[in-house]
């Protein structure tokens, strides 16, 4: 039985609200035995490579949740390349005393033992373990911590309900970008929700409250299918609790847009945790019948989550485990944890949720990387989420895309307003795919533009949409060879006629960039544009000026055809100094 609920804790972020209290770690470059050990004094800097395995662990009220990064120094940016899981329900509180219980203790450190054994095959060179609501409320949280210690020499760092929210948005903004519009994230775990605001810089509101999924149906659930009368007591219950919090979220923005600094844009939700990516799932297989791929940015509404509210209550356990995509453990508690989200919403005034795959876990990787000095600007790592996501996959595949990615984007330019009306959005767009459009050279030269789609539509862009992710590995794929067609499947998974339009003239303009790098010598050192009488002349500067750019001049005469047919102009070129 889960121990007797409060309401929220929480803190209007200062300014300060990024700095974290430095946990205890694991040092760099020891074997895990010996580093388990011993705990050392928090590092302020890191030794001189440039890559580090990390392995960030959340203990949570439900589950166990690790997940392990390679961390890239010199962007800074981290790829997830592992991850483990284990449902141990350390939350199953004593009824009588409050205290973690013998068993769910076991678990939970039997758990743990998984997580290192898998990180030491990793060869992790840091191991962070953060304990948050079942550990922070129970009599006997902190003889747990130094039982674990004592077993398995894992140091774990207790964080209040505020700082797991700092962390949970830090995990956020690393995978999403909020481009500095009011955004409030909810996060429902099993002890706890955490709802915060923020704009992608400092948070502006960070909270706690004691209502989570595993906690409610512990204590309020006892009809399967859920009664009436119980599932009516439990929403009034979780209103009640999570009402002062959004009032006082809802105070905060309003005086951040009387004094100007926020847009008076309406407030986005962001949703993380299992049980808003399994209705997610839910969701999405009674659509289509096929899970969100990827999960991330996948949108919900608010009706469409009400609908599964009241199928789901209507519903036995056996009944919700047949659902696709439903776990056992799951199957238990999504009853309270959809009422949580649906309650939350209702308070919030939105009407629609995306979500972010990225979460407490992600969270602790960034503070890691700010308490190491790794993020010299902190907001930084949020205003350029995208571009760091294309620019580390560009290294991974060694893409090389940068000259072309420079031409593309001056022609994009030069030629907006005259040719087209694309915006900034579309730029970023052509800039990816240019950046990305030789990835395929990794899996092999042969149709490596088709390899090059493959790598980009499956290769995790963060802060991208799966419609956006669509339109760049599109333009990417159609940079060489083949012209857009409708019987081919990449180009019918375009979602309308306004992203095939813009794969066809971005594309176009890929084609003309990368002719003028066509030996990839560098040749032409920069491009001007002038428009006149239906024709587009681009004027070329060699980077040698006895270079006749011959090869290059040829190559744009070849590839000009599918640009004057989407453009309706002539395109002609030749050099500056002729």
């Amino acid at each position: 039985m889960l121990i007797s609920m409060t309401t929220s804790v929480t803190a209007e972020a200062p300014s300060s609200s990024l700095q974290p209290p430095l946990p205890p770690r694991v040092p760099i470059r020891q074997t895990l035995k010996e580093a388990y050990q011993q705990t050392d004094q928090p590092r302020s800097n890191l030794p001189g490579n440039s890559e580090f395995i990390l392995a960030a662990i959340d203990i949570g009220t439900n589950s166990v949740h690790m997940v392990i990064v390679r961390v890239d120094a010199t962007l800074p940016s981290f790829s997830i390349i592992g991850k483990e899981k284990d449902t141990v329900r350390l939350g199953e509180f004593c009824e009588d005393t409050g205290n973690l219980t013998e068993e769910a203790m076991a678990r939970c450190i039997a758990a743990l033992k998984r997580c290192l054994k898998v990180a030491s095959n990793f060869k992790a060179d840091d191991v962070v373990a953060v304990a948050t609501s079942a550990v922070r409320e129970a009599g006997n949280g902190q003889v747990f911590i130094e039982r674990v210690k004592a077993e398995i020499g894992l140091p774990i760092n207790l964080i209040s309900g505020t700082e797991e929210a700092r962390r949970i948005y830090l995990g956020v903004i690393s995978g999403m970008e909020l481009k500095g519009k009011p955004h409030a994230v909810i996060d429902i775990g099993g002890g706890s929700t955490e709802i915060i605001l923020g704009s992608g810089g400092t948070p502006d509101f960070l909270s706690s409250s004691k209502v989570g999924a595993v906690r409610l149906t512990a204590r309020f659930i006892t009809t399967d299918p859920l009664s009436k009368k119980e599932f009516e007591y439990l929403r009034a219950y979780v209103r009640g609790v999570l009402e002062p919090t959004v009032d006082q979220l809802k105070r905060k923005l309003a005086k951040r847009r009387q004094q100007g600094e926020v847009l008076n844009d309406p407030l986005k939700l962001v949703g993380t945790s299992g049980t808003i990516e399994c209705v997610a799932i839910l969701n999405a297989m009674r659509a289509t019948g096929a899970e969100p791929d990827p999960i991330n940015g996948y949108k919900f509404t608010y009706d469409e989550l009400s609908g599964w509210v009241n199928r789901l209550r209507k519903m036995d356990y056996a009944e919700r485990l047949a659902l696709p995509g439903m776990s056992d453990r799951r199957a238990e508690i999504i009853v309270s944890g959809a009422i949580i989200l649906q309650v939350a919403m209702e308070l919030l005034e939105v009407s629609e949720l995306k979500i972010c795959e990225r979460s407490l876990r992600e969270g602790v990787v960034v503070d890691w990387m700010l308490a190491n000095n790794l993020i010299d600007n902190r907001m930084s790592f949020q205003d350029s989420v995208r571009e760091r996501s294309v620019q580390k996959m560009a290294h991974k595949y060694k893409a090389d895309g940068d000259r072309i990615a420079e031409f593309a984007t001056t022609l994009f330019d030069q030629t907006q307003g005259k040719l087209h009306d694309w915006d900034i959005l579309e730029r970023e767009y052509l800039w990816a795919a240019a950046m990305l459009h030789n990835s395929g050279h990794y899996i092999g030269h042969s149709a490596h533009h088709k390899h090059s789609y493959y790598l980009i539509r499956n290769g995790g862009l963060l802060g991208f949409t799966e419609s956006e992710v669509e339109i760049i590995a599109n333009i990417a794929r159609y940079h060489r060879k083949s012209l857009p067609k409708r019987k081919h499947e990449n180009y019918n998974n375009l979602t309308s006629k306004r992203d095939r339009k813009i794969v066809d003239q971005l594309s176009a303009m890929l084609r003309i960039a990368v002719s003028l790098d066509r030996a990839r010598s560098g040749a032409i050192a920069r491009i001007e544009t002038t428009y006149q009488d239906q024709t587009l002349m681009l004027h070329l500067t060699p980077t040698d000026a006895n270079n006749s750019c011959e090869l290059e001049l040829w190559n744009i005469d070849y590839k000009k055809p599918w640009f004057e047919t989407v453009f309706n102009t002539a395109l002609a070129a030749k050099l500056a100094n002729s």
